[in-house]
């Protein structure tokens, strides 16, 4: 069972089935990874130097995982609400991949996490022009 298959098996239409269903998917990959790289910075040497990636990648994460709950729910689905947290994601995604890129060279889980973070801020970017 897929994401897209649950939204197709929904009464409630969805425009653009692909791209809700890929922006879910990505912002579940983005808050596992989010969280586990926050986590991995807390065990580094240098976790002093790492405290705005921690909180960015904890941001990510929440709001990662708050993106893909509204959007999931489909029934009564208030397509501004749907907007403002898809922006939201976007952001928070930008910022913590911004701040990933910066530690990337020394620490392999912080260039993982930017590179899903790219990820998943492109999928949303590709969700708000299917949101009226």
């Amino acid at each position: 069972m897929t994401v897209t298959d649950m939204l197709r098996a929904h009464p409630q239409a969805v425009a653009d089935t692909d791209a809700v269903a890929r922006c879910i998917d990505e912002c579940l990959r983005c808050t596992f990874t989010c969280t586990s790289c926050a986590d991995a910075d807390l065990d580094e040497p240098d976790v002093q130097e790492l405290v705005v990636c921690i909180r960015r990648c904890l941001d990510c994460a929440d709001v990662c995982h708050a993106t893909a709950n509204v959007l999931a729910r489909r029934t009564a689905f208030d397509p501004q609400l749907g907007r403002a947290v898809v922006e939201a994601c976007l952001r928070a995604c930008r910022l913590c991949a911004e701040e990933c890129e910066r530690h990337a060279a020394h620490h392999e889980h912080c260039r993982l996490c930017a590179e899903e973070c790219r990820r998943c801020e492109q999928a949303c970017a590709d969700l708000l022009g299917s949101i009226a």
